[in-house]
């Protein structure tokens, strides 16, 4: 939940300075406000350095842990001692790569001294040249009786040219060589040997990953509590001090015990209108992991209701009827429960990350087994698994209902499969039509009907979760009651527009007549009652208010993706599943795989892109203001917060 925060003012006698700021960065309430403006400010050198030599020792090799210790000063040293290895292992590995290319550059040309080749100008008089030119156009080029061809390499066609004065030739690049190829291998040998040393010296300190972390978290903590420090004013020079801050409510009590035998006053001051009043948030359980999802995208503003919760459990119904399949929830959560037995001792934002997926992943089984989806396999209706399927109960529901009323859908079904006119109940009407293909059975009426309940259920979804929305911030926005009654009027009138049945209708919670009528009045009640309420709450300006009606009806439809993005994914499941079939065994089991690897990647992150932005996109659109600045308190961290 969002906390209100207060605006405090604290004055005290100058001598209780330290004691008070120790005390307020021990309980990490108080977030100190400057009289100056915020201002960027800098970590100093130790810090940085501190931080750079974590970063470099978190991608070595683990290693026992350093317990010798050591004080701060001694933690620099190792620091800079680590920084300077990094930076000649980096040094070393860009000479060595200088070497190696310049070494394939002159081998060609074989191992000779220099001196030799100085010793043969000078005495006869002569020029020695190297060159090189495109394979290609050394075989139609007209090459000179002095240039001596010496051999190919990478496409390349090497010469040495002896003339009394320096030449050059077309279509020829000349080379010069510095070192020859002995020079250079021995060089080489001295840059793998270095490098070798230093990364063995560097990897010695891997072990100081913690003892490095602990310093650094001490250095942060002195840091920030010397710039808190520096918000501070003193009205009376030498003697008092003030300072403001900004304090939940539900902390004022701890305020009062950190400044208990202090000469220290505290008062609650009016909040300016230039103040930017930061966000406090408190969750715990799955909300506090739906506010990790909630700061992906934006900070709440402080008028704002916590969308934590809100958006947690509809992430997860989303994820899951868009991954639509149990087999992958199966896999996402064996590599959770691999997770949490690999790392039992996760804390902090890893731990939620990994409950997180864990959630999700039981999500798709429990969705999987709705809807009888697993790795795209055809799951026949008198299968255990396609028993317990709510989605089953529902397409007989909705075969019943066109067999009793016989229909257009009746009558489209009966031209398919004649036999379905002996069809006494809905299972019977489902079950009878039968396609064999490739030896395999198919029943497009299940599949059709499966495909028409989801759709539906989609846009159900999408008109439930758009009208919580609205709901939610009823008192603000009037004119939100007009338009939930609008959607739920065209949800029940647009499907006899479009001559379809509705899930209401088969499942006996309204007729199509009645639906159709209700649903008529309440679109135009709806439109009527969001136009009258938003020109009484917003006068002229509530005008405007009739371009909501498009926006409502185009984030309902927005979440057809829902459907479209499981379909698509069990219909390239399938697909793998088929050409694996008709490859042979190894084959086979090579493109199913790889396919279902593709598939699960691609639903992975489907699921969490499209699960998010119906969130973030289309819902907060209704109920969000955003915009907001987290509460960061002066707080005392622990190595094991931030390692």
């Amino acid at each position: 939940m969002i906390i209100d925060v207060k605006k405090y003012l604290i004055l005290g006698v100058k001598e209780d300075i330290d004691r008070f700021f120790e005390r307020a960065q021990s309980k990490g309430i108080m977030e100190f406000i400057s009289p100056f403006g915020k201002k960027p400010v800098e970590m100093t050198a130790e810090i940085q350095h501190l931080l750079d030599a974590k970063r470099i020792l978190r991608k070595l090799p683990v290693k026992k842990p350093y317990i010798k210790g050591g004080d701060l000063q001694f933690a620099d040293e190792v620091a800079l001692q680590i920084i300077r290895l990094k930076s000649e292992v980096e040094r070393l590995h860009e000479e060595k790569r200088l070497v190696e290319s310049e070494i394939i550059r002159v081998a060609p040309f074989g191992d000779f001294s220099l001196d030799d080749i100085d010793f043969i100008e000078r005495i006869g008089k002569r020029e020695i040249q190297f060159f090189c030119m495109k394979t290609e156009k050394a075989h139609i080029a007209d090459i000179s009786d002095e240039v001596i061809y010496i051999g190919s390499e990478y496409d390349l066609d090497y010469f040495i040219a002896i003339n009394k004065q320096p030449r050059s030739y077309p279509d020829m690049i000349e080379m010069r060589i510095d070192r020859p190829l002995g020079e250079l291998q021995t060089h080489l040998s001295f840059v793998k040997e270095s490098l070798h040393q230093i990364e063995a010296e560097l990897k010695g300190f891997a072990g100081h990953l913690d003892f490095i972390h602990e310093a650094f978290v001490e250095r942060l903590n002195d840091f920030n509590l010397a710039t808190a420090k520096k918000e501070i004013a003193y009205p009376l020079e030498n003697s008092l001090f003030a300072v403001e801050a900004w304090i939940p409510v539900n902390k004022i009590n701890t305020l009062f015990s950190i400044i208990d035998g202090m000469a220290i006053h505290c008062e609650p001051i009016l909040i300016e209108e230039s103040d930017r009043v930061p966000t406090y948030m408190e969750n715990k359980g799955a909300n506090r992991i739906g506010e990790d999802l909630v700061r992906i995208y934006d900070i709440p503003a402080t008028t704002d209701k916590d969308p934590s919760g809100w958006v947690f459990w509809f992430f997860a119904l989303f994820f899951a009827m868009i991954v639509n399949d149990g087999g992958y929830g199966l896999l996402y959560l064996g590599v959770c429960v691999f997770l949490k037995y690999k790392f039992p001792t996760l804390k902090g934002s890893a731990r939620r990350f990994l409950q997180l997926a864990t959630i999700l992943s039981t999500a798709c089984v429990a969705w999987g087994l709705l809807t009888t989806q697993f790795f795209g396999l055809e799951i026949l209706p008198n299968n255990w698994i396609g028993k317990t399927s709510l989605l089953d109960v529902v397409a007989v529901k909705k075969a019943s209902y066109h067999l009793a009323h016989q229909d257009d859908v009746y009558q489209f079904w009966i031209k398919e499969f004649p036999n379905l006119s002996q069809a006494a109940t809905g299972k019977e009407f489902l079950q009878g039509g039968i396609i064999e293909k490739d030896h395999h059975l198919n029943y497009p009426i299940i599949d059709a009907f499966n495909d028409a309940i989801l759709l539906e259920f989609s846009l159900m979804i999408g008109v439930i979760h758009i009208a919580l929305g609205l709901l939610r911030y009823a008192l603000r926005n009037w004119s939100a009651i007009g338009w939930v009654a609008f959607m739920v009027g065209a949800y029940l009138f647009f499907p006899t527009m479009l001559h379809a049945t509705s899930m209401l209708n088969y499942l006996g919670i309204v007729d199509q007549v009645t639906g159709k009528e209700i649903g008529l009045q309440l679109i135009y009640v709806g439109i009527a009652v969001a136009l009258f309420l938003a020109l009484i709450q917003k006068r002229l300006k509530g005008i405007g208010e009739i371009a909501v009606l498009v926006q409502v009806f185009a984030d309902v439809l927005s979440y057809l993706r829902l459907y479209a993005l499981g379909l698509a994914g069990s219909m390239m499941a399938e697909t793998f599943n088929g050409i694996g079939r008709n490859v042979g065994l190894f084959l086979g089991v090579l493109v199913i795989l790889l396919g279902h690897s593709v598939n699960v990647m691609l639903g992975l992150m489907a699921g969490m892109i499209h699960g998010l932005r119906l969130n973030f996109i289309e819902w907060y659109h209704y109920c969000f203001d955003g915009g907001g600045r987290l509460f960061r308190p002066l707080m005392r961290f622990k190595p094991k917060e931030h390692i």
